[in-house]
């Protein structure tokens, strides 16, 4: 198995954007969620909401800085390595403090959601335990929902596009158009792999010269439902996913990941399964 996709999303819930290469950190990928934006109680906006965040691209120049860019307003660059502002956030039951850098990206966010928001940076992200019940006490992690990295396979992307041609087919519906882009899953790791939901099973891999643990199955929410171009809600793929990968009350598509070490990952490095 080799890495055929590499992604980071700067700024939480905005457009990715592809890799050829990126430094494996113990919280995640180099520049990947450092960035989100909050409401005026400090509180995580996402694109589950609000997704007219997916338009937005967001550009990493150096530690602590980006460029914004967005049709609904002109690019704006973004420094907060010499704010002195920390306000406290919460992204989901995690409450901590980050930099709030400048008054301009707030108002460039909140003209884009119409929404009295705040853009802040985790300088440190050392601040942000995972889940004990899935990591270890050291174990960290960015603005990303809850692991550092998220993997996914060709092979159960394939499968999950299979059983959505058969499950219109059966509803007596047209089948789509085109097959549902690996993008609507916004994993930081994409593996070509010809067996569907092996990772289901792995517990230890190496990617490259990097080790990882492979510590809980994704559940995903309505996010996967919306288009990342036109920001069109639609069915798919929970509603497969809940008639083939569904249980706990959840549905299911690729495996968290935790760094047990730092180093550089590349497109066509190996992925060696050490422990399953």
């Amino acid at each position: 198995m080799r890495v055929v996709e590499l992604n980071i999303y700067p700024v939480k819930s905005t457009r990715g954007r592809a890799q050829t290469s990126a430094e494996v950190e113990l919280w995640g990928l180099a520049d990947d969620r450092r960035w989100m934006v909050v409401d005026d109680a400090g509180y995580v906006v996402t694109a589950r909401v609000r997704p007219a965040l997916l338009g937005v691209t967001v550009t990493p120049l150096e530690r602590g800085r980006i460029r914004l860019e967005s049709a609904h307003a002109a690019p704006l660059e973004v420094d907060a390595t010499a704010a002195r502002e920390y306000v406290p956030v919460q992204i989901w039951k995690n409450t901590l403090d980050a930099v709030r850098p400048s008054a301009a990206a707030d108002a460039w966010f909140g003209k884009l959601l119409d929404q009295d928001v705040r853009l802040v940076w985790l300088d440190d992200p050392t601040r942000r335990p995972v889940n004990p019940a899935y990591g270890l006490p050291a174990d960290r992690v960015s603005f990303a929902d809850a692991y550092p990295l998220l993997l996914t396979t060709t092979g159960s992307l394939d499968r999950l596009n299979d059983w959505i041609v058969e499950e219109a087919l059966l509803r007596g519906e047209e089948p789509p158009a085109e097959p549902l882009p690996m993008r609507r899953f916004r994993p930081s790791v994409v593996v070509d792999s010809a067996d569907p939901f092996a990772e289901d099973t792995w517990c230890k891999l190496r990617i490259g010269d990097v080790a990882f643990r492979a510590v809980k199955l994704c559940d995903r929410c309505v996010l996967t439902t919306v288009h990342p171009d036109t920001q069109q809600r639609g069915k798919e793929p929970l509603r497969t996913l809940a008639r083939h990968r569904r249980w706990d009350g959840k549905v299911w598509f690729g495996m968290n990941l935790v760094p047990d070490g730092t180093g550089r990952i590349s497109l066509g490095d190996d992925v060696r399964v050490t422990a399953g």
